[in-house]
This record gives structure tokens, sequence and C-alpha cells, in this order.
């Protein structure tokens, strides 16, 4: 497929695994998971659900702005919670950040995510 691109930025916690932070094909960018990572030290950061989904969604905005959108872009996104109580949380901190109309979205409750995280989102934007 030679209209697929890697992206990559040093403003989001580098992949953890083999995968990359996003690719583009065409005018789609498939953003992989993010965890509340800081980027500088690849640490967990501390505080509550709402930090961490605040971390979370920064690390977002900096691979959709590598990929030359924001997170206005975003046209779904799947938040994974290890706890689902945290819920009504995550979204007071999503509607601060994003306007109507709001991305597609699921809310999915797991039983474990990477390095003990509590809430991983991944995301697809459109250009």
């Amino acid at each position: 497929m030679s209209n697929k691109a890697h992206i990559f930025t040093e403003n989001a916690p580098a992949a953890i695994g083999p995968y990359s932070q996003a690719v583009k094909v065409n005018n789609t960018v498939y953003l992989s998971g993010q965890i509340p990572l800081d980027p500088e030290t690849m640490e967990l950061v501390n505080g509550d659900i709402q930090q961490q989904a605040r971390r979370v969604f920064e690390n977002l905005r900096a691979v959709c702005k590598a990929s030359g959108s924001d997170l206005s872009g975003i046209v779904k996104l799947n938040i994974f919670l290890t706890d689902l109580s945290n819920f009504a949380a995550v979204n007071e901190v999503m509607a601060e950040l994003f306007e109507q109309p709001y991305p597609a979205r699921a809310a999915i409750g797991v039983k474990e995510l990477p390095k003990g995280a509590e809430i991983e989102m991944d995301a697809i934007v459109a250009i």
C-alpha cells in the first residue's frame, strides 16, 4: 500500500511495542492506543482518573497534530477503562475538550491495560 504513512512525534509517548503511534492512509489517520504516559519520562502520570484522561487526550492531541489535525478531527474514539465507575468523570473531561458534533465513541470495560494503566484511548481521525 504505497499511500500508507507512519506518523511519529516526540511529543507523545514512544510505542512500547511493535506498532506505530499512528498510520495515515489517504485522508484517514488511525491512532494507536494511548495510556496516561508522560512522553518525557515514559512513566504513568499520578493523579485521579480525570488527570489521567487529560494526559491521554494530550497524547492523542500530539499525534493528531503530527498528522496535520487536532482533536476536532477525531471521528471515532474508543475509551477503555479498568473501572467503568470512572465513566462519568471521563465524560466531564471530554466535554471540556470537544465541541458538538462529538465524535462517535465507545466506552469499554476491560480487566487490565498495559503498564497497569486505568485508561486507554485510540481514535480515527479524518483529515
